[in-house]
């Protein structure tokens, strides 16, 4: 009878550790490519921004240790299914087609898309201005569906990188580009942004989803339950509007 005892501890102790280690440390993947204000390397080699602390954030909340682990945008969805990874956090927008595939915790973040061309061109928000045009967008991205879903009349330049159509279109490449507002403030109060500007804002709620969310494989309901726990903890705590306050002189969750 004792020796059942001592087997039975034994397996409750091991089952114990084995739900301990389930998550021994969470692998968060963000895109290779630097996305300022959001994620960007440091001179040490260390991701920084506002997604990075805010993913330190989420992980404190969780009170789990968590390793960044860097993947090229367009590979990045295959990676988390994979298992090369546990989670997205890489400024992912929710989206239907998206969850198809995957799933995704609440939202953490939603600002607009928007289209930026040289300050004295005609181009705007409506379809008709960039007939003709070369607009240009980072491949896999919501803003590339939005531009194939609209901009059929406009000649469609797609980039692997953010920063590439950036400098395409200081160097006259392409006509306008397409991408997120907040995420085009750097360019556009940089040295080489100052040719351009903002001509208008893009909505289509079909194609961009309620906002950002963590991505997650399907079967993970476990780790998305504790993701939205932390998410609110940190919303309910200050934590999100601190670290948003490092960054922005608005309210970055949206409405």
């Amino acid at each position: 009878m004792k020796k059942l005892t001592k087997i039975l501890a034994g397996a409750v102790a091991v089952i114990a550790l084995s739900a301990q280690l389930a998550y021994a440390e969470v692998k968060i993947g963000i895109a290779a490519e630097p996305y300022p204000p959001f994620a960007e390397k440091g001179a040490d080699g260390t991701w920084q921004g506002w997604e990075v602390e805010i993913i330190n954030a989420v992980c404190a909340a969780m009170e789990e240790n968590c390793e960044i682990v860097e993947i090229a945008w367009d590979g990045i969805i295959p990676a988390l299914l994979s298992k090369k990874m546990d989670a997205i956090m890489a400024s992912m927008s929710i989206t239907e087609e998206r969850m198809k595939t995957i799933d995704f915790s609440d939202k953490y973040y939603n600002t607009p898309a928007v289209i930026v061309a040289p300050k004295d061109s005609s181009i705007s928000g409506d379809a008709a201005s960039v007939e003709g045009k070369i607009v240009g967008v980072q491949v896999s991205t919501t803003h590339a569906n939005y531009v194939e879903k609209h901009f059929g009349n406009a000649e469609i330049k797609t980039y692997n990188t953010f920063d590439e159509h950036n400098q395409d279109l200081v160097a006259g490449r392409v006509d306008a580009v397409v991408g997120d507002s907040l995420a085009m403030q750097p360019f556009l109060t940089g040295d080489s942004g100052g040719c351009c500007e903002v001509k208008g804002e893009l909505n289509d709620a079909a194609v961009f989803g309620p906002g950002v969310g963590a991505g997650l494989r399907k079967e993970d309901g476990e780790l998305k339950a504790r993701i939205n726990a932390a998410i609110q903890k940190i919303r309910d705590d200050g934590t999100f509007d601190a670290i948003s306050k490092k960054y922005f002189d608005f309210d970055i969750y949206g409405g």
